[in-house]
């Protein structure tokens, strides 16, 4: 689509919603015309701009940043100091209130139960955004937000930084060259922060006394829409992705960068089930928290030329099986898959693929390297969703892809609730077909004032 038509297009969808905004600011608008240069520099706003947040600024540097947001001005620091020209706000709908008019784009790196109301209020101001991983807290907030993205016309991008990558793009090529035949089988998961993602130790701590808000931490703010709770620093600046209130565990924080290789190569929908082993773990009083060890079963029907297969997930106390392929004194990877096919087997890391071959190193001499197929992308996973932007394109992580990727994930999340029990996913009815329980957990309460 000619970049011209495509911002019509755009434009008319909004007008359409009955939302009354304007999806492309006039600077693009006028740009596409050629009144300007293509390159004439975004207008940035970024929420959420300490750790993650601050790291995806660096991805955005060169262009304008117009304004910060965030809830704590600690973390926030080094980017106020770096950006010490951009408008500072504690409330991105304040933010939104007093400067829409002056903002092309929006950078959301908060914690992952804030993801989708941020997401939300800048698409219904016709702002293109880039969300990090995951795009959501829950499976309900995935569809409104690539629903939403669908109808404004903007272009998104969710941060699984791999997937502008070249090994990535290597390991497709792979699979679609058939290195390793049919895939029937994939080993995933992720070793990282064992304690960070299983808090269950921390149930008495977060009960015994009080603890006062630090002055720079706007704590109501930074709840959000989650249920009103007492502070405590337990939840800050990291753990918090251990809390089911705030986060996904290890599976909600990793999927987008360990599943997204075989997502992409296999084309794949959604699982028609699940299963979970948990360890360490009782869904009745522990429900607050995540396991210390997950292995997740996720079941995939035949697509196409593609068999029947399934995704094994592992984190915590399960690890990844070692494949009897591997050469004797190489450890099997602790983040990343083994995927196994009738032909062969290939290990990657995470991150898009990273340290992608094939197993054993005598089968990758021997097979050599695949045909290029897909292009490359220039400067990063950042630079992809800004060359998005004024080419009036998508970005190749966008919100229907990356989204696709976080339900993925969060219905594995639902599974741990309910192990050794078999949920059979209705992806369009967007529900558990033989499990009512399981499905209440699609989506969640907000606390007033908040919704999406």
């Amino acid at each position: 689509m000619k970049r011209r038509k495509f911002l019509t297009t755009s434009t008319a969808a909004a007008a359409g919603l009955g939302l009354g905004f304007q999806v492309v600011p006039s600077r693009v608008v006028r740009a596409a015309e050629g009144e300007t240069s293509p390159n004439e520099k975004l207008r940035i706003a970024a929420i959420g701009v300490g750790g993650r947040g601050g790291s995806v600024l660096n991805g955005l540097a060169g262009e304008d940043i117009v304004a910060l947001c965030d809830v704590d001005d600690r973390r926030a620091a080094g980017s106020f100091e770096r950006f010490d020209k951009a408008r500072r706000f504690t409330d991105f709908r304040v933010m939104f209130d007093e400067m829409a008019g002056e903002i092309d784009a929006v950078m959301v790196a908060t914690p992952d139960h804030t993801h989708a109301v941020a997401c939300m209020r800048a698409m219904a101001e016709g702002k293109h955004v880039f969300c990090e991983k995951p795009l959501a807290h829950t499976v309900a907030e995935t569809r409104a937000l690539r629903k939403a993205a669908a109808e404004t016309g903007v272009i998104t991008q969710v941060g699984n930084q791999g997937h502008s990558g070249d090994a990535i793009r290597v390991f497709c090529e792979l699979i679609w060259a058939g290195a390793v035949g049919q895939v029937t089988e994939v080993h995933a998961g992720c070793n990282a922060f064992p304690n960070v993602y299983c808090q269950i130790g921390q149930h008495e701590n977060l009960h015994a006394g009080t603890h006062e808000v630090p002055g720079e931490l706007d704590w109501d703010l930074w709840l959000g829409p989650a249920a009103e709770r007492a502070y405590h620093p337990a939840y800050l600046p990291f753990n918090w992705r251990g809390f089911s209130a705030f986060g996904g565990g290890c599976l909600g924080d990793w999927v987008c960068h360990v599943l997204d290789p075989i997502f992409w190569a296999l084309d794949l929908d959604m699982p028609k089930a699940v299963t979970a082993e948990v360890a360490g773990f009782d869904p009745a009083k522990d429900h607050e928290y995540f396991p210390k060890g997950s292995r997740i079963t996720f079941e995939f029907a035949a697509k196409g030329d593609r068999q029947a297969m399934k995704i094994v997930w592992h984190d915590g106390s399960f690890s990844i099986p070692r494949p009897d392929e591997l050469e004797e004194g190489r450890d099997v990877v602790g983040t990343g898959a083994v995927v196994r096919g009738d032909q062969g087997v290939i290990m990657h890391g995470s991150h898009g693929a990273g340290g992608v071959r094939i197993i054993p190193e005598e089968r990758q001499q021997e097979f050599g390297r695949p045909e290029q197929v897909i292009e490359r992308v220039r400067g990063g996973h950042e630079s992809d969703w800004l060359n998005a932007i004024r080419e009036g394109r998508p970005a190749g992580s966008d919100f229907a892809y990356g989204g696709a990727l976080t339900e993925i994930g969060l219905l594995g999340v639902i599974a741990t609730r309910f192990p050794e029990q078999r949920l059979e996913w209705d992806q369009e009815a967007m529900r558990f077909s033989n499990h009512d329980e399981a499905s209440k957990l699609v989506t969640k309460n907000y606390r007033e004032p908040w919704s999406i």
